[in-house]
């Protein structure tokens, strides 16, 4: 009697674990590495929170990483060590880097393949798949924090100038910032964030001036860079004489002009439509989006922006489980779900990734209401992409970035003409191009 109810007590036990639901069972845990800080960094956490609520198999943990650079090499050092995360989050300009990266990545398209998670890529905007599909249009990295570069404007500090419409070509913005300066002779009139994005990526876009041959590097690695073109003599030379008349003010590298527009400091300000969380809780003035401005002696028709920001990729490891891989496409789906893509465009200034979120918020009111949020869409989406203005796949980017800003901070310390300038950064950008072909070449 007793070992019969011993049986039948164990058995119970067992069918009553085997019943038990999903959420007593143990997740399985996907560690997710990301370089957004400050109130874009909190977003990233509860786009997280989000998902690990809504399903009860998977908990994604996501870890702050530092700047997108430290990121990413942090992410490949990982893979090296045997360690990587599930996830990594790697700005645009890493993309051939990361699709060179062979072994250490999964390609979306074979993760959704292999895990049964339907992953369209039909269903994304068309200049955000198109820079991160590879040549066959499958799609390599997940779409996520895509932006465009836009003009921010202190209405406040315009209006007081006299400037009552947001100039659209550059002759405008300088007769603005001139008028701005009249009236405030100590004001900022003009800075940018992230020069070579701005300065040369998308006014190359917008103007449909190659940035390097082969398609931008979209057609091989044996692209050599064109920045001695006329048009970009044309434009340093045009914010050389800004910063010598007083309406320019060079910050710095990369995103080191970004509090200046919010603070109140500069009046117009150039960078990425996601500065729009930060403006929104910091600004303490009237201000809009518009689209970049464009040489209007170059073209009347101004052509797609490209995109900035950053894609999540999936790095591969000897130990990682189906269900490990399984959790990545999950999430991958999740954030592409319109609701949750809406939120997030909604709340961060990055575009819709997805075409359904774009024509749910447009229906919505969303761009009525808040005037100047969809500038970067407008501006991805005004013009079919040409082989000038689809995008960079250039390897070694980030280095190419610094040489250019290197060679762009002697020429306002009056240390070379811009002639000079770009000669130097296209014969310095070209060596590190020959040199990733030359470790990469298969």
């Amino acid at each position: 009697m007793l070992r019969r109810t011993l049986l039948t007590g164990a058995c119970l036990v067992a069918a009553s674990l085997s019943a038990a639901p999903a959420s007593a069972q143990q997740r399985t845990e996907i560690q997710f590495w990301y370089g957004l800080g400050g109130q874009l960094g909190e977003r990233v956490q509860e786009q997280v929170r989000r998902f690990n609520e809504s399903q009860d198999r998977f908990t994604v943990v996501a870890t702050f990483k530092g700047s997108y650079v430290e990121t990413m090499t942090g992410a490949i050092a990982g893979w090296r060590a045997g360690n990587p995360p599930h996830i990594a989050q790697v700005f645009e300009v890493g993309t051939a880097t990361m699709m060179a990266a062979g072994p250490a990545i999964k390609p979306v398209h074979q993760l959704s393949s292999e895990t049964g998670v339907a992953i369209d890529p039909a269903q994304y905007l068309a200049g955000v798949r198109g820079y991160y599909s590879d040549t066959q249009g499958r799609l390599v990295a997940m779409p996520h924090n895509s932006s465009s570069a836009v003009m921010w404007l202190n209405l406040d500090m315009l209006e007081r100038a006299g400037v009552t419409e947001p100039p659209k070509t550059w002759a405008e913005v300088r007769e603005a910032a001139r008028k701005i300066r009249a009236q405030n002779p100590q004001a900022c009139a003009m800075t940018t964030a992230w020069p070579t994005w701005v300065m040369f990526e998308q006014m190359s876009s917008i103007h449909n001036v190659a940035f390097a041959t082969k398609a931008n590097g979209f057609e091989g690695m044996d692209a050599t860079l064109n920045l001695t073109d006329p048009f970009f003599v044309k434009h340093v030379n045009f914010l050389l004489d800004m910063q010598k008349e007083g309406l320019f003010r060079y910050a710095g590298r990369d995103n080191a002009a970004d509090p200046l527009f919010p603070n109140g400091e500069c009046a117009i300000s150039f960078n990425s439509s996601a500065g729009r969380a930060r403006i929104v809780a910091d600004a303490k003035f009237k201000w809009a989006s518009v689209p970049l401005p464009y040489h209007h002696d170059v073209t009347e028709s101004p052509r797609n922006g490209v995109i900035g920001g950053a894609s999540l990729w999936t790095l591969t490891a000897r130990n990682r489980t189906p269900a490990e891989y399984q959790g990545v496409a999950e999430f991958f789906r999740f954030i592409s779900r319109p609701e949750q893509d809406q939120w997030w465009h909604q709340v961060t200034g990055y575009v819709p990734i997805t075409v359904a979120a774009y024509e749910k918020s447009k229906a919505e009111g969303f761009y009525t209401q808040n005037p100047g949020a969809d500038a970067a869409i407008i501006q991805l989406n005004r013009a079919s992409p040409t082989p000038a203005s689809q995008g960079f796949r250039l390897g070694g980017f980030v280095e190419i970035r610094n040489i250019i800003q290197e060679e762009l901070e002697k020429a306002f310390q009056g240390q070379q003409n811009a002639q000079q300038a770009l000669e130097n950064a296209n014969r310095r950008g070209n060596a590190v191009l020959r040199n990733f072909e030359r470790a990469n070449r298969s």
